[in-house]
């Protein structure tokens, strides 16, 4: 039976800082999107005020219709030809010091978007040299060229994320193949050398070994980083949650991933993709 009532722990507090209302603006000045917002991110107050921010590029409509994510989907409009040049403004007016550079899935694009993503990229190693930058891809419909694209642009972290378990694949509206082409994804990017991350939710019933098969998968992939948290039901339309995971559920698991070989784990009720990415890097480069 789908859980019914949020527990108290995934309560969040109201932004309050001074730097999430600078953060807000300059986003809304620059016309630009963050996945902070198209996502509903329950954390958009705790980034934005450790001067970290998610950008969503290549508009806000995705062209699949995942049962999980807020996102709207939909026939997106095509690129905005200076949009990476506006993000580089954006990250140096800012003094971001980590930004991660995602997208919605466009399989309308010949390359899935790669080529903006890395222009995206290039544009801000150029206007902030010392920034580090982790590039949250989708999985370009399994073209290794337009990953290549991707990661010859030099990102810091390529995350790409799992969400689930293999069992639950069609249950959120994805081809079970696709949980083997993510992890391929993972794989070919390790092998290039970049660091890895990647990113499951839990929540939508799945069982224990799901869990330890989904985190074994990742490790052998070679994932360096891996981030765990709580599904939470967007609206009415998307899939109901059907277990709430304790805080003491979540350690447990980030124990096991860090047995599997995982460098560092970011696990809790509200870790998603983004958590904490700065601080997930320096503890890589730390081990």
């Amino acid at each position: 039976m789908p859980a019914t009532q949020k527990p108290n722990w995934l309560k969040v507090r109201l932004p309050s800082h001074g730097d999430f209302f600078r953060v807000s603006d300059l986003l809304d000045s620059k016309h630009l999107n963050t996945i902070c917002r198209s996502a509903r991110c329950p954390n958009i107050g705790h980034c934005w005020e450790r001067k970290t921010a998610t950008f969503l590029i290549l508009g806000d409509i995705c062209t699949r219709n995942c049962g999980f994510c807020a996102v709207s989907k939909g026939v997106p409009a095509a690129p905005v030809s200076d949009e990476p040049e506006r993000v580089a403004e954006a990250v140096q007016s800012l003094g971001l010091k980590y930004v991660v550079i995602t997208s919605v899935t466009r399989d309308d694009l010949p390359d899935g978007g790669a080529a903006y993503f890395a222009r995206t990229i290039g544009a801000v190693r150029e206007a902030s040299p010392r920034t580090k930058v982790e590039a949250l891809i989708p999985d370009f419909g399994g073209d290794g060229k337009a990953l290549e694209v991707v990661l010859r642009a030099g990102p810091d972290v390529l995350n790409h994320n799992l969400e689930t378990v293999a069992s639950l694949y069609l249950k959120i509206r994805r081809p079970a193949e696709n949980y083997r082409r993510s992890l391929d994804v993972l794989t070919a990017a390790k092998k290039s050398g970049t660091p890895t991350k990647s990113g499951l939710m839990i929540g939508l019933g799945e069982n224990p070994a799901d869990i330890a098969q989904a985190i074994a998968d990742l490790s052998l992939s070679g994932c360096d980083l891996l981030t765990l948290g709580q599904y939470l039901q967007p609206a009415a339309a998307h899939l109901p949650v059907e277990k709430y995971y304790t805080p003491a559920e979540f350690e447990a698991l980030r124990k096991t991933a860090l047995g599997m070989g995982f460098r560092e784990v970011a696990a809790g009720p509200l870790v998603r993709s983004s958590f904490e990415a700065d601080r997930l890097y320096d503890a890589l480069q730390e081990r």
